[in-house]
């Protein structure tokens, strides 16, 4: 890749550096209307000097000439009333709002507009309803084509409208049929103690239903929806909960660790230093309360019991716990157990030392989490004192 992109470069170089010492005729093509003028970088050779001195050429888009601007008016005004016709289909019947155009698509025009009957539509070629009658209302239009390049150059078109108010469609007709019908019926009937509809709407049977009530779909949507609320609510007690087990079981951490450091260092092996932690909290956990690592523990010493390895039961109590450390402890049991207990009491007195040292930091850290907690409270009860003590001065300044 690298000695192709320098193979690139250099032919580029190259290329460039011919193009740039070979001699040009000095004709450059404008850009036609609509694309921009544009802007070239050329070196001029001048007889006498050593040097080529370079130059930019600006170069402006191409302009019509007089016989190309009637003809460009023609064009135009030829498609003008198709322009402006909008959603109508003719200028004899106009219903809907007009295109008036201020500029040409694609052309070099501008477009201003007069109109004999402003009440009736606007200069941007919007209708009037207010103003409108079923008759019709004539209105002349006058247009005035001027060339963008040269404000001299400029054509006049005329057209007449015949503007008519929208008609409404067949549902609206009918529905404005019914509610004539009905409300002429309510009018007829006010002195009887019912309102009978009519059986015949323009000579047309009717029949009459209760309107369907949405409710039931409501309550379902209601029903569905609450239902995923609950389930993201379940989610979140379960992560909460297991992030509650989590921090619970690393705060128990080091003091398990110093318990295992102490009855090794009394003489006991691994298993009757695990059996006795889990006796010892097994008789105190009416005061404790429910600890996660000494459940697990507990679990451990049935395994043991039902004749699984003791480094296995190590292992599997550290994959339980599902937390970094206590999978280290765990690990660290099992395979001081196959190479033998010398050594252990002195990595456990170790890893105890870590642990307090994780515990004190972890406490300094939740600290400044409660400090920042609390400035919500203490911003509530500062607006409090001010209300206290600005409210009585404002008073007392109103007296």
């Amino acid at each position: 890749m690298v000695i192709l992109t320098l193979v690139l470069g250099v032919f580029l170089l190259v290329s460039d550096f011919i193009r740039s010492e070979t001699q040009i005729d000095g004709v450059f093509e404008r850009n036609s209307y609509g694309k921009g003028g544009r802007t070239e970088e050329i070196n001029v050779e001048i007889q006498g000097k050593e040097e080529k001195i370079p130059v930019e050429v600006e170069i402006a888009e191409r302009q019509y000439s007089p016989e190309e601007v009637r003809k460009m008016f023609g064009r135009i005004i030829r498609k003008m009333e198709g322009m402006i016709l909008g959603e109508n289909v003719s200028l004899d019947r106009i219903e809907y709002n007009m295109n008036l155009l201020t500029q040409i698509p694609d052309e070099p025009v501008e477009v201003t507009w007069e109109l004999d009957r402003y009440d009736v539509m606007n200069i941007r070629g919007e209708l009037q309803p207010d103003f409108l009658n079923e008759e019709g209302t004539l209105v002349t239009l006058n247009a005035v084509l001027t060339y963008s390049e040269n404000e001299e150059e400029q054509a006049l078109f005329q057209c007449t409208a015949q503007v008519f108010p929208k008609m409404p469609d067949d549902e609206t007709k009918t529905k404005n049929q019914i509610e004539d019908a009905i409300r002429k019926r309510e009018e007829e009937s006010r002195t009887s103690t019912d309102l009978k509809l009519p059986e015949k709407i323009s000579n047309k049977d009717a029949s009459y239903y209760r309107k369907m009530d949405s409710r039931g779909l409501v309550l379902i949507m209601m029903s569905v929806l609450m239902g995923v609320l609950l389930y993201a609510l379940e989610i979140q007690n379960q992560r909460k909960e297991q992030e509650n087990r989590k921090q619970q079981m690393i705060l128990d951490y080091p003091e398990i660790v110093n318990k295992m450091t102490l009855f090794l260092g009394a003489g006991m092996t691994a298993k009757r230093a695990w059996r006795k932690i889990a006796e010892d909290y097994s008789r105190q956990k009416e005061l404790w309360g429910e600890r996660y690592a000494y459940e697990e523990m507990k679990v451990s010493c049935r395994e043991m019991d039902s004749g699984i390895a003791e480094s296995e039961s190590y292992e599997n109590f550290g994959r339980r716990c599902d937390v970094q450390m206590y999978i280290k402890f765990g690990a660290l049991l099992s395979q001081n157990l196959r190479k033998g207990t010398k050594g252990m009491t002195q990595l456990l007195k170790i890893e105890s030392v870590q642990a307090f040292e994780e515990r004190k930091a972890r406490a300094k850290r939740l600290g400044e989490e409660a400090g920042t907690k609390l400035l919500l409270p203490m911003f509530l009860m500062l607006a409090v004192v001010l209300v206290i003590v600005i409210v009585p001065a404002f008073l007392s300044v109103q007296i």
